[in-house]
């Protein structure tokens, strides 16, 4: 199903029973896989505190975007050229996608999250509302982050959510939990199954539960030093 005023760039592929809502805009040579909605309104419980942006724009997808089965992208996303978006993926309202980042199968960004190009970001992760990724970021499989330090409780976490920030070229092992707020420096490597509850150095790896800094990252694996198309 198109909805009035969406565009569509040359050469894309649609697959069956997709819906494009209303205003939706699609660059050249995309594709579009089978049951994926672009566009969804936000939904809001009775006792949500979510609030909800008026007037969202509808979603802008650049070139050469490659969207799985069953994906879901909201009002007010924003995907830069030679995105894919895995099967089963969720991309929620006013998130911004870099050029060439990889959200795998199954990946959750909440609203509000800003996302840098080349980054990946694998199976089963979730990310928190109001979350920060710099380009260049690994984050893999089952990583976990939060933005609310009250758990739910007073009235003060509705003026203090805030996500996780990941500097430029950080990488996330594993099943590892990021706690509201931290900051994770530039190249710095958060080991599997860490969770992390205090800043950490660029540069710096931290293990364990709580995280603790466990040396350097080499020079030879950080960013600046890959080659296009390595593995950052």
């Amino acid at each position: 199903m198109v909805g009035e005023n969406v565009r569509l760039g040359s050469a894309c592929r649609i697959g069956a029973f997709v819906l494009l809502h209303p205003g939706t805009r699609l660059g050249h040579r995309c594709r579009v896989d089978a049951h994926v909605e672009i566009g969804k309104e936000p939904m809001k419980a009775t006792r949500s505190t979510l609030v909800v942006p008026p007037d969202l724009p509808p979603p802008s997808l650049g070139n050469d975007i490659l969207v799985g089965s069953g994906a879901v992208i909201y009002q007010g996303a924003r995907i830069a050229d030679r995105v894919m978006i895995a099967d089963g993926a969720t991309v929620r309202e006013g998130v911004s996608i870099g050029a060439e980042t990889i959200i795998g199968r199954g990946v959750l960004i909440e609203q509000a999250c800003q996302i840098g190009k080349g980054c990946k970001i694998e199976s089963g992760a979730y990310i928190t509302a109001f979350s920060t990724i710099e380009e260049g970021c690994f984050i893999a499989p089952m990583v976990a982050f939060s933005n609310d330090r009250h758990l739910g409780r007073t009235k003060r976490r509705l003026r203090e959510f805030q996500g996780p920030i990941l500097r430029k070229g950080a990488r996330i092992g594993v099943n590892a939990t990021i706690l509201p707020g931290i900051e994770i420096g530039e190249d710095a490597l958060v080991a599997a199954g860490a969770v992390v509850t205090r800043d950490v150095p660029p540069r710096t790896i931290v293990v364990g539960v709580p995280a603790r800094i466990h040396g350097a990252v080499p020079e030879e694996a950080w960013l600046e030093n890959q080659s296009r198309g390595e593995d950052a």
